[in-house]
């Protein structure tokens, strides 16, 4: 008997119109559907008027049902995974069953579809050549501390998901961490109350402390800008000068080659520049 294939199925982050013909070509085709919420995933089945056989596999169960999957998988059924929005193993269950589908050899295949990530960032405004998605932020003080110490230096864009309810707390907790960045309040994408906001983060936390926040939300926030790189560069070596500088490396040992490098580099200033005042040490 042949195995059977696991498909991980995009399905509408808001606008069921958004779902593809491919998409609905595997659903109405395999055996079996996997779903984060069945009552939520009914919704979409039967308004395309598809009828398979449903079961829950979401973030409280992954582990075990990852295991009835690949049984059911070994025994050749087809079987389609669906979150509620968007694409699986993206902040949602799906990374654990790729994971044991290619322990145990079985084939399963990944379509593309809605994601509310790129929507947002295009939607921002903000340099999409270069970005880091970091999901859902810690509500623990110690996760954010450890968070703000991967992200702060960052030049790429930042995209979190927040609920309604922890919007203003992490608008604030952003901007204290960060400075007040520019930011993208990207809420409701691809629904009816569809809306973008874009500002500095004061100005978001004032916006939305105003009209309450309703709806889920992506934020795509501005990585660290050269302005900023180069004042902290300014502030950190403005107690002694570029030949005091070279001085304290040469007198640690390093040869003066290799130092006019590292000045030229940790003050992000030409290296001929360095060469100029380390002729004459």
């Amino acid at each position: 008997m042949s195995k059977g294939k696991l498909y991980l199925v995009p399905t509408p982050i808001g606008n069921l119109k958004d779902i593809t013909l491919r998409a609905l070509e595997v659903l109405k085709s395999v055996d079996e559907i996997a779903a984060e919420d069945t009552r939520q995933s009914l919704k979409l089945l039967n308004h395309f008027e598809i009828k398979k056989p449903l079961f829950s596999y979401h973030q409280h169960n992954e582990q075990g049902k990852s295991e009835q999957i690949i049984n059911k998988l070994e025994d050749g059924i087809s079987i389609a995974l669906v979150t509620d929005a968007g694409t699986p193993g993206i902040s949602d269950p799906g990374s654990v069953i790729v994971s044991k589908c290619i322990e145990n050899n079985i084939n399963f295949e990944v379509l593309p579809g809605a994601t509310a990530i790129t929507t947002a960032l295009v939607y921002s405004g903000l340099d999409t050549t270069k970005f880091v998605f970091r999901g859902f932020i810690p509500r623990e003080t110690k996760e954010r501390k450890i968070l703000i110490e991967e992200i702060k230096d960052k030049k790429e864009t930042l995209i979190f998901y927040e609920s309604p309810h922890r919007l203003l707390d992490t608008l604030s907790f952003l901007k204290e961490s960060l400075g007040n960045r520019n930011i993208a309040v990207c809420r409701e994408l691809t629904k009816l109350h569809e809306d973008i906001f874009r500002g500095a983060l004061e100005d978001a936390y004032n916006n939305f402390l105003e009209n309450k926040p309703r709806g889920e939300f992506v934020l795509v926030l501005a990585g660290k800008s050269e302005s900023e790189i180069k004042a902290e560069l300014e502030e950190e070596f403005s107690a002694f000068t570029v030949e005091e500088h070279l001085k304290d490396l040469i007198n640690k040992g390093m040869d003066k080659k290799e130092a006019i490098k590292t000045v030229a580099k940790m003050r992000n200033i030409p290296k001929k520049e360095v060469y100029k005042i380390a002729i004459d040490l």
